[in-house]
């Protein structure tokens, strides 16, 4: 079982997000925590991204485990063709990066955080747990592999033949989510958050999180609850006229004893509203998913 569980954890599956209104040919992917163990894997990842051409791709964050010596190895990202854009996840901020003392930054998030769209707060996860400097020398290390860093702002671009706006927010559990003032328009309007349990009902045609792992062990009853919507591990949710927002499984997951392990829960990569020719390049079957719009 611990080998087919190892072996699932290097096949990456597609998902297909059809969106209405957004550009074509988006990557999104979360949760690299790049490593020396999984570093193969990760260029085997920006090697299948960059065959299908994205015209951007973006990234949730998480892209280290929480040790310094993996800095070296974010140079892999240098080798992404795309422009390239992110936010911070916990383990970026060294917050919350074990069962323990993530369990309480779960607690501390619904006992002290206001996740409305108006009036949004997490200032009171900002304990001084937060590694900033290890964040701060991160970012160098990410804009310098050209990855550019997204926290609490906001950009416009064109990508393919559409405009489209991307928010990035920095991480809640570190307490330090801040979401910008965003001018309402009509181009395609995206939010990334690392954690979902920290996103609020934004005024978007989308949100991308991770963290989850999609559960990283998705045991049929697991993925029954989910299914309902009873916890949020991956996949689409948007019912109640709430923003849809997409939680991605990543791409690599929280290792035990170096080796990285899942069960019914394959890593994938996300591509949005793909073009005929990234649909004729995939080559194995794909997970295809209609988002309708928030109206």
């Amino acid at each position: 079982m611990t080998g087919y569980m190892a072996w699932e954890a290097r096949e990456v599956n597609v998902t297909v997000l059809e969106i209405d209104g957004a550009p074509e040919g988006i990557i999104y992917i979360t949760d690299p925590h790049v490593q020396a163990s999984n570093i193969d894997h990760v260029r085997a990842v920006i090697a299948e991204i960059n065959r299908l051409e994205p015209t951007i791709v973006l990234i949730g964050g998480d892209f280290v485990t929480g040790d310094e010596e993996d800095f070296a190895l974010q140079e892999v990202w240098s080798q992404l063709d795309a422009p390239t854009y992110a936010v911070l996840g916990n383990h970026d901020y060294r917050v919350g990066t074990n069962g323990t003392t993530g369990l309480e930054r779960t607690l501390a998030t619904r006992a002290s955080a206001t996740l409305a769209a108006d009036g949004y707060d997490v200032s009171a996860l900002n304990d001084g747990s937060a590694d900033t400097a290890f964040a701060e020398e991160l970012i160098a290390t990410l804009e310098e592999n050209g990855v550019h860093l997204l926290r609490n702002e906001y950009l416009r671009l064109t990508a393919g033949d559409r405009e489209i706006v991307i928010v990035g927010i920095d991480d809640g559990w570190a307490g330090m989510a801040d979401p910008p003032s965003v001018p309402k328009t009509d181009a395609f309007t995206v939010y990334l958050v690392h954690e979902p349990s920290c996103r609020a009902d934004w005024d978007a045609d989308l949100i991308l999180a991770g963290h989850t792992h999609g559960g990283q062990f998705l045991f049929p009853i697991i993925k029954q609850l989910n299914d309902q919507g009873s916890i949020e591990l991956a996949g689409l949710f948007d019912a109640d006229g709430r923003t849809p927002t997409y939680i991605s499984r990543g791409i690599c997951s929280a290792d035990l004893a170096g080796v990285d392990l899942r069960f019914n829960c394959q890593p994938e990569i996300v591509l949005i509203n793909p073009t005929d020719e990234q649909l004729q390049a995939l080559e194995d079957p794909v997970d295809l998913i209609h988002v309708a719009r928030k109206t």
